[in-house]
């Protein structure tokens, strides 16, 4: 019942650097799988959706901030699969395109502040604790069924890969693609990309959703102030891989992991003949929020 058709090609990154070092590069673009459901969000969703219907709940609740693809994409999730849907909203009342976004597909707004915001459970209590129909979403989607369906996408690669990168937010999509990976019994070697300053907390956010011990790198250098945060050497950078690729890509989290990977191409840390893999967990629709940083 709860499925979409799933299209998410693999294409090269072709740059000269690459060339240069003997390396091949390649996109996962998941940002293809639905123009609102994409990405990670799609698969974070998709066992989330599926549980919620089996224990006769009608009625999504979840949270984040006033550009969040998770909001606008649960919303769109809601209104593709019969289900009600609200939001809280972090911080203060406002207008934008994400959120207009979010009420064309019916969900239902409530703003709160940022204190009030961060003890989440209670404050689904409070609104919906009798609703028998309600269901809780968790922010960004973290939860148990969000990493066994992030762990699918293993399944569509036709390869094994040397090196797989890709952001991390909550930890979720890491840690469902690591465990793919075991599952597989693959030997790649996987880049979590935190986009948070002081990122290394991290890893205990993926390794709290890992039934075992895994070794990954984590890349906490390439979040260039913070979450949300860029800087004029990200911005330049993605206007660049735009206009020579085609890919949109936007700056909060798959602009960083790009950076990142080209970055690291740039020192060397590859051999020649590796082939690499990013994955694009979508997310275009937050460049809604920072249209004024490419201008």
């Amino acid at each position: 019942m709860f499925n979409l058709e799933i299209f998410s090609p693999i294409q090269p990154w072709q740059h000269p650097l690459f060339a240069e070092k003997g390396l091949n590069v390649f996109i996962k673009r998941d940002d293809l799988i639905h123009p609102l459901i994409s990405g990670n969000k799609w698969r974070k969703l998709k066992y989330i959706l599926q549980k919620a219907h089996s224990i006769n709940k009608n009625h999504l609740v979840t949270f984040g901030g006033a550009y969040s693809n998770h909001l606008l994409a649960t919303a769109a999730a809601a209104a593709r699969f019969g289900f009600a849907s609200t939001g809280f909203v972090r911080g203060e009342e406002v207008q934008n395109d994400t959120l207009f976004l979010c009420r064309l597909h019916g969900m239902k707004l409530i703003f709160v502040d940022r204190d009030t915001y961060r003890e989440k459970q209670v404050l689904y209590e409070r609104y919906f604790g009798d609703d028998q129909r309600a269901y809780f979403i968790g922010e960004g989607g973290a939860s148990a069924e969000a990493v066994q369906g992030c762990a699918e996408l293993v399944d569509e690669l036709p390869i094994s890969y040397n090196h797989l990168f890709c952001a991390c937010g909550t930890g979720t999509t890491a840690a469902g693609i690591i465990t793919g990976l075991s599952q597989h019994k693959l030997p790649t070697q996987f880049h979590a990309v935190p986009v948070f300053k002081n990122g290394n907390f991290m890893r205990n956010e993926i390794d709290r959703y890992l039934p075992f011990k895994a070794d990954y790198t984590l890349h906490t250098k390439y979040h260039f102030g913070g979450y949300a945060k860029t800087s004029p050497e990200l911005i330049s950078f993605i206007q660049s891989f735009v206009a020579t690729t085609g890919i949109l890509i936007e700056p909060v989290y798959t602009g960083k992991m790009l950076y990142a990977l080209y970055d690291q191409v740039i020192k060397n840390r590859f051999t020649p003949g590796n082939n690499i893999l990013a994955i694009h967990s979508g997310g275009i629709w937050g460049l809604l929020g920072m249209k004024e940083k490419f201008m």
